[in-house]
């Protein structure tokens, strides 16, 4: 009698267990399906608004969306309200918002393109400043390192200038001088390594000219002393291994070279070296000379 009693207990038990597992699982489903069923909810409202033809229902949610930062449904809406509301009192309103949703998704080469089509088409906008530092603000962020092809570089520059020029008064000019400042310091840079880069490659003729380019377009570089050093070892080496009748000529200009070195460092970190330098191509040059009397 008792063993029946047991086992009934033991029966009773684990019927209790399994129906609570099972409402739990059925608990857990009904809320991931009321998950799903929201979503679903959300996309399809969505998707209805994108197929309505209440355009001024777009243009709200379009702003909603922008603000709640889901910028890809705004720009959904953006692309084709950019059409619809073209050449009236919205135009202005939805391309701003349409340039900066582009921006907002990192897409900087639309987004600069739809920045200065602003300021060409709203000139006189409040947001026309703002646009046209943008503009060149999306050059910037395209800028590569400055081992690549400097072209968003250069235009980055350029478009920044061109701010300066037109809003001379802008609370942003000293923010444009800091990032020119970077855009230069990385121009200077792959100059720099492109001409030692022939040094190192012992091509002392094309380091020469690419040494003098280098300081004509960054005079204020801060390798200006060492790249002068480096012209006048750069004609003392190409003379050595010229044939005779250039000798005379690039001694020569080893010569002159330490000569304004002088003039322009006199307290250089490299002069010990230029001397050197200047002393052995004197000597040679000397020898030239006597041998063109």
């Amino acid at each position: 009698m008792r063993n029946k009693q047991f086992y009934i207990t033991i029966l009773i038990f684990i019927g209790i267990s399994l129906f609570s597992c099972n409402t739990k699982e059925r608990v857990y489903d009904s809320t991931g399906n009321a998950k799903k069923k929201r979503v679903d909810f959300t996309v399809g409202k969505f998707n209805k608004l994108v197929k309505s033809s209440d355009m001024d229902a777009k243009y709200a949610a379009a702003i909603k969306y922008f603000e709640k930062e889901e910028y890809t449904r705004a720009l959904t809406l953006l692309e084709e309200l950019m059409g619809v509301y073209r050449g009236t009192s919205k135009a202005e309103e939805v391309h701003y918002y349409y340039a900066y949703s582009n921006y907002n998704l990192d897409d900087y080469i639309v987004a600069g393109y739809q920045f200065r089509n602003f300021v060409r088409n709203f000139p006189s906008s409040k947001h026309a400043e703002e646009c046209a530092y943008m503009n060149a603000y999306c050059f910037y962020l395209n800028s590569p390192d400055y081992s690549l092809d400097q072209i968003d570089t250069k235009l980055a520059i350029k478009e920044f200038q061109r701010f300066t020029n037109q809003y001379p008064e802008s609370t942003r000019i000293q923010e444009c001088n800091d990032i020119l400042d970077k855009l230069r310091g990385k121009l200077e840079l792959k100059s720099f390594e492109n001409a030692m880069l022939y040094y190192n490659m012992s091509d002392y003729k094309a380091c020469v000219v690419s040494f003098g380019i280098h300081l004509k377009e960054f005079p204020d570089s801060k390798h200006v002393e060492e790249l002068n050093y480096l012209i006048i070892r750069s004609y003392y080496l190409l003379a050595l291994n010229s044939i005779e009748s250039k000798k005379q000529e690039r001694f020569k200009s080893a010569v002159d070279g330490y000569i304004k070195f002088l003039d322009n460092f006199p307290k250089s970190q490299y002069l010990e070296q230029a001397e050197m330098v200047y002393s052995s191509a004197l000597k040679n040059l000397e020898k030239y000379n006597k041998l063109t009397l």
